[in-house]
């Protein structure tokens, strides 16, 4: 075997490995709490030495800053949620009816992912404060996100002109927010398509110049 294939192989089994931990973390962060778990019980439910976490991650809190990134992302590739494909095609939409049902339905697929996250993150910050440093403090990522996509609307055709980038921007981060997704998913038991449904009209209808089913 060269050296090459072997590199790779090993650059591939580590980044199982990697994955494997990611997903152990998640079941048992969002199942039993941030806090009731420790890193040995993230290691078993992987199947990996406890050595082999601290190794890749560093601690718990790196741990779980790297699930949040990468449950955001939806994988674990180094690429930002304003260059994935989902987002630049629905800011590409001809028209701002278009754009919006392309952008909540990208939205939504995030939102799934995040929002059981979302509640650990809230946990976590609340039982250990030094969580909440391992994000930049001085912007929203997430706002920033709402904020190009608003940008991007402003510019298309049936967009309502009235209707300030700064306030389209607070729309989106309020109607698409994880704590509304899951209030009405999980609190109201909606399904993905009622919500999805609701969310596109009700933003259709602040901030299109004609209905959402034009």
């Amino acid at each position: 075997m060269s050296d090459v294939k072997r590199t790779n192989k090993r650059a591939q089994k580590a980044q199982e490995t990697r994955r494997r931990i990611l997903a152990a973390a998640l079941e048992l962060f969002v199942r039993d709490g941030y806090g009731a778990t420790n890193l040995q019980d993230v290691a078993d439910e992987a199947g990996v030495a406890v050595q082999t976490i601290y190794f890749v991650f560093g601690n718990k809190r790196a741990l779980l800053k790297e699930l949040v990134d990468v449950t955001i992302a939806g994988d674990d590739e180094p690429v930002a949620t304003m260059d994935r494909p989902w987002y630049t095609a629905a800011l590409a939409a001809g028209t701002a009816q278009d754009m919006l049902r392309a952008y909540v339905a990208g939205t939504t697929t995030v939102l799934e992912r995040v929002a059981p996250i979302g509640r650990v993150l809230d946990a976590a910050i609340a039982s250990d404060p030094e969580v909440a440093a391992l994000w930049p403090h001085d912007v929203d990522p997430r706002y920033v996100v709402q904020q190009g996509a608003a940008k991007a609307l402003a510019g298309k055709p049936g967009a309502r002109a009235e209707v300030p980038v700064e306030e389209a921007a607070d729309l989106l981060y309020g109607l698409l927010s994880p704590e509304l997704y899951l209030l009405f998913v999980r609190e109201r038991g909606w399904t993905r398509e009622r919500w999805e449904r609701w969310a596109g009209e009700t933003l259709c209808a602040q901030l299109c110049s004609v209905g959402g089913d034009s």
